[in-house]
């Protein structure tokens, strides 16, 4: 038998046929040296594969250990989140829990004879359980803290495993690891990585008594290795043990295939929906009822596929792989040598702040030092006065002898100077105080708000995503965009604001970011943005710890056409009595005075109010143009348009007096001539405004004009939007009025434009109309007449 010859038998019988084949292809010298070249170079080929093997198997040493025990895997589960677990260190860490019963199911562990403490042999080694120091740490982590099931619980307890690879709760359902396949596939390669760091050792029998004997059998039911003697004595012939089928010795047992945790049969499909092999029971479930199964077959070669694609991309990217390393490397040295200087300066600064410190608790101690010498030496001072005043000592034993002094004229003279001393040493005697104070209570610091500051004291920041101020951006002949940091963001040095525009046709492909860099302040001027067009804007904050992260993106429309830059004028049709016409000429008011009064008091007797007109000072001739303004909401009735500018002199050059009972309020819209020409464009295009509301006809023929000679059939009206636009195509006759906000059109009328058409303001009664400033000339600016302020 093969068990009884040679430990190497491939050896023995390979070497002799080889030296006999040498000695008969090379009997000379030459053709021996021949020969032990083409030896040597095969020798040489096949180590070199079997070097670069070894190492491959050994690199990927890391992939076999479990995250639990740290060791190669035994038996490993595959748990819901795809990660591997030993059976044994899952089965440790639920008991750890107090999960008592989910281990999984013994009867799936044949008994062999192996595993008997009275057959185990003892140089078997035993397989390290998991630490409990790790487990502990591994329980205590924040996550799988479950208690175990409760004795008589109503609903059937879940079982909660805590996955170390995802560090997070696994749902593995009631029955525990005893719903979860084996990994074979990882059982194998693990097998193979062992039998390729361990080339030439033996599998010893596991029943032979000291010392065992060299395996020549294995036995999956027994789940042991046998040499011949102990294969024989443990399948003894006539028995159902006789019936195993012997296999060559491993130390890893595993079943022929997979087999349903749920029902022990073998698995057939795999369901897609769940993710999980299931088997022919499984599969006409209600579990898996709707759910899309397939072959097994199908989802192997479907996953292989793919598997070797991805694998193929690497393999034939090695030289990116290579690349990326050497950047990562490159990386990681800049980040060593920079987390050093950030060390260096952090210890720079901190010093610092030790040597600004160490400054000021010297000058402050100088100063308590001065003031304390001072107060010392008055005190000294008073100290020695008041003890000259003792019974025979100082000044008052001088006195005494001054008093015995008999001779007049000298007495009176020596005297004299000590009797102002003495009125002194009295007075100060009366009225005792000390000469300084004790105290140095106005030498104590109040530090609070330096700790305070010194406690939060931390790295630097990057400024938070700024908030656009969505009430202040907008767009007309500029962009105007302004924004502001959040309250507690940390400052920003300067801002950098991007924009593009969205509305490109797709065959062109996305735009590109453009981008201003070091923006000071908190707003921005986009120039000569294109018309018709719509741009999202977006800005982040800068500061000494980089950028930040971007603000919302923020839509806004630019205007249809170019805008048109003009004033009022005030000479065509404008009563100075009525109308107040700002300095800047870009606000006009109505001011309603005595002659409306009177009006309004005749109008029970059939007189009319007039209708006061103010122009734009410039006249379009050619191509389109667009103005906004905004009308204030409290206005009585506000018409905006355009208008034929010689028949709007003709029209209001001569305005008649709204006082006199000749006023004849007919404008001639009534006579034939009118009826005549009714197909005709009209020359003035209005959008009627009162009381907050536009008053919308049911076509263009409602506003075109002053007044309507049928009236606006089928009118509505919309609310008053903050400001509106008037674009004025020149060239097809239209005027189209918009909501300056959205961009909306609100509505669309003919107008002849047989001559110079200029921007025209009607109003009846009170009333107050504002022209859009130019972005580009102080945006900021407000000019305020009678109560009612320009736009921002």
């Amino acid at each position: 038998m093969r068990s009884g010859g040679s430990p190497h038998p491939h050896r023995s019988c390979v070497e002799p046929g080889a030296r006999s084949r040498s000695r008969d292809r090379a009997p000379g010298a030459a053709g021996r040296a021949m020969a032990e070249g083409e030896d040597m170079q095969t020798f040489t080929s096949i180590m070199d594969a079997l070097v670069r093997i070894s190492t491959s198997m050994r690199n990927m040493e890391k992939e076999l250990l479990c995250p639990v025990c740290q060791e190669m895997y035994k038996q490993p589960l595959v748990l819901p989140c795809t990660h591997n677990v030993c059976q044994a260190c899952a089965r440790e860490v639920l008991g750890q829990q107090g999960y008592l019963g989910h281990g999984g199911d013994p009867s799936s562990e044949p008994t062999s004879p192996a595993s008997t403490p009275s057959t185990r042999s003892p140089r078997l080694s035993r397989r390290t359980l998991p630490k409990p120091d790790r487990l502990d740490r591994l329980l205590k982590s924040g996550f799988g803290t479950y208690p175990g099931r409760k004795r008589g619980a109503l609903h059937p307890q879940v079982v909660m495993f805590p996955c170390p690879a995802c560090q997070g709760d696994v749902e593995l359902g009631e029955r525990g690891l005893a719903g979860l396949f084996r990994n074979l596939t990882l059982e194998r390669v693990v097998e193979r990585y062992r039998q390729s760091v361990s080339v030439g050792g033996a599998i010893l029998c596991q029943l032979c008594k000291p010392p065992p004997l060299e395996a020549t059998k294995g036995c999956t039911e027994c789940r042991a290795t046998f040499c011949n003697e102990c294969f024989k004595l443990f399948h003894p012939w006539g028995t159902q043990k006789a019936q195993h089928e012997p296999t060559l010795p491993t130390l890893s047992f595993r079943p022929k295939g997979l087999m349903c945790p749920d029902h022990k049969e073998e698995v057939t499909h795999y369901c897609k929906t769940c993710q999980r092999l299931v088997c022919q029971l499984c599969r006409v479930r209600r579990t898996h009822s709707g759910h899309k199964i397939t072959p097994v077959l199908s989802a192997y070669q479907a996953l292989k596929d793919k598997l070797t694609k991805s694998l193929t991309y690497i393999l034939g990217n090695q030289d990116t792989v290579q690349t990326q390393i050497c950047e990562l490397e490159e990386t990681v040295r800049h980040t060593e040598v920079s987390g050093q200087q950030a060390k260096e300066e952090v210890s720079q600064l901190v010093r610092g702040l030790g040597a600004v410190l160490e400054e000021k608790r010297a000058s402050l101690l100088q100063a308590i030092e001065e003031c304390q010498q001072e107060r010392l030496a008055r005190l000294s001072t008073q100290l020695q006065e008041h003890q000259s005043l003792l019974d025979g000592s100082g000044l008052v034993g001088y006195a005494q002898e001054v008093l015995k002094e008999t001779d007049q004229p000298c007495f009176v003279q020596a005297a004299k100077q000590l009797h102002n001393r003495i009125a002194r040493a009295t007075e100060a005697l009366q009225t005792f105080r000390p000469a300084a104070s004790s105290s140095f209570r106005h030498c104590q610091l109040d530090v609070g708000r330096e700790m305070r500051l010194l406690t939060e004291l931390s790295f630097l920041q990057v400024p938070e995503a700024p908030v656009i101020d969505t009430q202040r951006t907008f767009a007309y002949d500029q962009i105007f965009l302004c924004w502001r940091l959040p309250p507690h963001s940390p400052p920003a040095w300067h801002y950098t604001v991007e924009f593009r525009r969205t509305d490109v046709p797709a065959q062109q492909g996305p735009t590109r970011w453009q981008r201003r860099e070091e923006v000071r302040g908190t707003s921005a001027l986009l120039e000569n943005p294109d018309t018709g067009s719509v741009y999202v804007l977006r800005v982040r904050g800068c500061n000494k710890a980089g950028y930040g992260e971007y603000s919302e993106d923020v839509h806004l429309h630019t205007p249809p056409a170019p805008v048109l830059h003009f004033f009022l004028d005030g000479r065509w049709g404008a009563s100075r009595e009525r109308l107040a016409i700002s300095k800047d000429q870009r606000a006009v008011r109505s001011v309603p005075g005595l002659p409306l009064l009177l009006a309004a008091e005749r109008l029970l007797t059939g007189c009319h109010l007039s209708v006061d007109v103010v122009l734009g000072d410039v006249a379009v001739t050619q191509g389109r143009s667009y103005w906004a303004c905004a009308v204030d909401p409290a206005s009585y009735l506000v018409k905006v348009g355009v208008g034929l500018e010689s028949k709007l002199q003709e029209s209001f050059q001569g305005a008649p007096d709204v006082i006199s009972p000749r006023y004849d309020p007919d404008s001639g819209h009534d006579s034939g001539a009118e009826d005549a020409t009714v197909e005709a464009a009209p020359p003035f295009a209005f959008l009627t405004i009162g009381m907050g509301k536009i008053l919308l006809g049911s076509g263009a023929s409602a506003n075109a004009g002053l007044t309507g000679r049928d009236g606006p059939a089928a009118s509505c009206t919309v609310p008053l939007p903050p400001r509106l636009g008037i674009c004025l195509d020149y060239e097809r006759g239209r005027v189209s009025f918009l909501d300056a906000v959205s961009f909306r059109g609100l509505l669309e009328c003919p107008l002849d434009c047989s001559g110079p058409v200029c921007p025209a303001f009607c109003f009846i009664g009170g009333g107050a109309v504002q022209l859009q400033e130019p972005v580009g000339t102080k945006p900021e600016r407000k000019v305020t007449i009678g109560g009612f302020a320009k736009l921002d």
